[in-house]
């Protein structure tokens, strides 16, 4: 029996919270299927793009994986730094930049739909 999309969607936000790294869809695939041997990646792809197309969860373009959502970005932008070193990533507001990158694209007529800000070094535990 297949599940609801909202029960799938509980329950990849339950393995992406339970884990203080960054996920590839395949860690979680691989952690749901303890539970749910028949799972296909397909599914975990398509509920992951629902998480992050409703803001729940962030995908880290540069890494290609995914991380919960921590804050609330109705009208801002999440600013995630990516530790290089250990792996850790804070989320950070950023509403104070989309004026300014929103005035950097638009006069080429480029409409943005979604903003993430990603910036890597190392933590505050790495850099010491």
């Amino acid at each position: 029996m297949r599940k609801q999309a909202s029960k799938r969607q509980s329950d990849i936000l339950k393995v992406l919270r339970s884990c203080d790294r960054p996920m590839t869809a395949y860690q979680i695939l691989q952690q749901l299927q303890s539970d749910e041997p028949d799972i296909a990646p397909p599914t975990v792809y398509r509920t992951l793009t629902a998480l992050t197309d409703q803001g729940r969860a962030h995908r880290l373009e540069s890494i290609k994986a995914f991380v919960p959502c921590r804050c609330d970005h109705a009208e801002s932008i999440p600013v995630l730094a990516i530790c290089d070193v250990c792996g850790s990533v804070e989320e950070h507001d950023g509403s104070g930049l989309m004026q300014s990158i929103d005035a950097l694209v638009i006069p080429s007529a480029f409409r943005p739909k979604r903003h993430i800000v990603e910036v890597h070094g190392h933590c505050h535990v790495c850099a010491a």
